[in-house]
């Protein structure tokens, strides 16, 4: 590979869209279990 190869990085929107995708792995997970504590009534 020489010094004047691209980068072997993937684009911007790629890299955001993975941010999102790691956000939501640990914020879905956050949400359903609080739906399922409210929807099973515990106090």
């Amino acid at each position: 590979m020489l010094w004047s190869d691209p980068r072997d990085e993937p684009p911007r929107e790629l890299r955001a869209a993975e941010a999102k995708l790691r956000r939501l792995g640990w914020l879905l997970p956050v949400v359903a279990l609080l739906a399922l504590l409210l929807t099973t009534g515990i106090h």
